[in-house]
């Protein structure tokens, strides 16, 4: 099958390895498209550890069952499944125990423990993969598997509590379009700051409030805050522009240095955090939220052929809305 391999950091290559085969509890998808995420970019980069290699990344993966091994449930020959970035933990550490499987010790993820979604085939272990609803079959829906899932995860960590709150979204791509969406339906009212016009001129398009530069000053303090652009200084920035007890949250698995900051910021109650990961309660939740609110997805969609033009677009912050790879 053909497949995208990345041997070392910033060495991609299209090339044959063989088909995946199926063992006990796991399926096999024919792939049909795969999310580009920010993620994919930093481990292109080698900006994250990369404990496999060579590897084929990609973990927003849409595609049809082909076969199943023994002990598989709920699955049958042809179903449409969704494979997101949790692959497989251990169920028996501290955080399994305590119901934070996405902290898991011993955890494995799509494209970076095991062989993702930027090839033909996939197989993925049963318990992980989802079947997914009739309007995913537009594949402009893969981005809800990990951007999607994460952004909702994120929100929650706003703890942000009722209509008329303000929420603040710092860069605006794949999660922050589709968090929009949410926090519209939810009631909360939306400042997103970013610095692409493009991207500021789309938010304004999807219900936002207001939008502005990273460093601009919106109309009111919030209440939460999510950083997605993977700049440091923007959560001061945001941590500047939060009310007390506001909580300003990361979403992003790779962010550089945060620079010092005064501790009035902080005081009054206010909080730093991040998200990490997943865990599949979220990836159901999100799944319902998607159908109950009829979520739109602002995909450009990239052939097969062309899955390093679009990491370097993503880079350089001219997609608008998600990235999608068709595989054919």
């Amino acid at each position: 099958m053909k497949a995208w391999v990345l041997e070392k950091p910033e060495n991609l290559i299209l090339k044959d390895i063989d088909r995946p085969a199926v063992k006990d509890n796991e399926i096999k998808l024919k792939v049909e498209a795969c999310g580009i995420c920010h993620t994919d970019l930093h481990e292109f980069r080698g900006e994250i550890p990369l404990p496999v290699l060579p590897v084929v990344m990609g973990h927003q993966i849409i595609g049809r069952v082909v076969e199943k091994g023994e002990g598989v449930s709920g699955f049958e020959l042809g179903d449409l499944a969704g494979v997101p970035w949790l692959n497989e933990v251990c169920g028996v550490c501290e955080f399994c125990k305590k119901g934070l499987e996405n902290l898991c010790e011993n955890p494995k993820f799509t494209g970076l423990h095991i062989n993702g979604g930027f090839a033909q085939f996939h197989k993925t272990n049963y318990r992980f993969a989802y079947k997914l609803p009739a309007f995913f079959e537009d594949i402009k829906y893969a981005p809800l598997l990990c951007g999607g899932v994460i952004g909702w995860r994120a929100l929650k960590q706003t703890k942000l509590k009722g209509k008329g709150e303000f929420l603040g979204l710092y860069g605006f791509g794949s999660s922050a379009h589709i968090v929009l969406q949410i926090a519209n339906y939810l009631g909360y009212k939306v400042f997103v700051f970013s610095r692409s016009k493009d991207h500021r001129n789309l938010a304004l398009k999807l219900g936002a409030e207001w939008a502005g530069e990273p460093s601009g000053i919106p109309p009111s303090k919030m209440d939460g805050s999510i950083v997605f652009a993977p700049k440091g200084f923007l959560m001061i920035e945001a941590l500047k522009n939060t009310k007390k007890a506001g909580r300003v949250v990361s979403a992003g698995i790779y962010m550089d240095d945060l620079p010092s900051f005064p501790y009035n910021l902080l005081w009054e109650e206010r909080v730093l955090t991040s998200v990490a990961n997943s865990t599949r309660e979220d990836v159901r939740e999100l799944l319902e939220i998607s159908e109950k609110f009829n979520l739109k997805i602002e995909a450009e969609i990239y052939p097969f052929e062309e899955l390093p033009q679009a990491l370097f677009k993503l880079e350089e912050g001219k997609i608008q809305g998600s990235a999608v790879l068709k595989v054919d």
